[in-house]
């Protein structure tokens, strides 16, 4: 299943994603089903439009992005969801064209992403633009596609725009790190020598670190104020007498 965005006049580039059945997966006996963002109750505040940012730990330094709700409220829920199962822990950068976007979001475990990657979102209108910066979900050329794989814009993409490519956030500290990423590999095959989504799909980060070792790659990524609160809430809880 291929995402489509014309980079510039001269190019036609691929924002791509395979998805369960794109992979031939099939979601393991006894797993529990995998929710989409919308008609998660638990995702209600960020439907209300409260801004909230998230921490990429990466391999070469930490990113911040200030997530949006009210640009794209199905989008920023998904991507909350995702980041509160740590989805994204371990995910390679697997495409990082220089000028561009660098694209992340396909889990290591081949499982985890065959699950995930059926929980496909409506699309969101398109109120923001996407300039450097940007943070946006990959999608196909059907109407909601869009599933776990996000990229950041490097330059001007306003092209984008008129394609559904709907910014849910903006790197607001890192962008010097985002910049640093690894692009030496280039294009995804089969239009360049980079990695293969279906080599990820089948494989992970198995197929990754052998033949391209390289890739950059997200630490963690957590919901900045959580971990800290989660922590407050331990230490001023009385212990039960015995």
């Amino acid at each position: 299943m291929t995402r489509v965005i014309t980079g510039s006049v001269l190019a036609v580039c691929l924002i791509s994603m395979i998805g369960c059945a794109g992979n031939g997966g099939t979601s393991v006996s006894g797993d529990p089903p995998v929710p989409t963002a919308a008609g998660d109750e638990s995702s209600s505040s960020t439907a209300a439009g409260e801004t909230f940012l998230v921490k990429l730990e990466t391999s070469k330094g930490d990113v911040v992005i200030e997530v949006h709700p009210d640009w794209a409220p199905n989008g920023a829920a998904h991507f909350r969801e995702l980041v509160e199962e740590e989805f994204y822990d371990e995910c390679r950068f697997f495409r990082v064209l220089d000028g561009f976007m660098a694209q992340v979001g396909m889990n290591g475990d081949p499982a985890v992403q065959a699950r995930w990657g059926e929980a496909t979102i409506p699309d969101d209108p398109v109120k923001e633009s996407n300039k450097r910066g940007y943070v946006t979900y990959a999608q196909t050329a059907m109407p909601n596609s869009r599933s776990t794989q996000f990229f950041i814009n490097y330059g001007d993409n306003s092209n984008l725009d008129r394609q559904r490519f709907a910014p849910f956030g903006k790197v607001i500290e890192g962008m010097d790190i985002v910049d640093s990423l690894y692009s030496g590999y280039g294009e995804g095959a089969p239009s360049g020598p980079g990695p293969s989504q279906e080599g990820i799909a089948q494989l992970g980060n198995e197929y990754l670190n052998a033949e391209f070792p390289m890739l950059d790659y997200i630490i963690t990524a957590r919901i900045v104020g959580e971990d800290d609160a989660q922590t407050e809430e331990t230490v001023d809880t009385p212990a039960e007498a015995p």
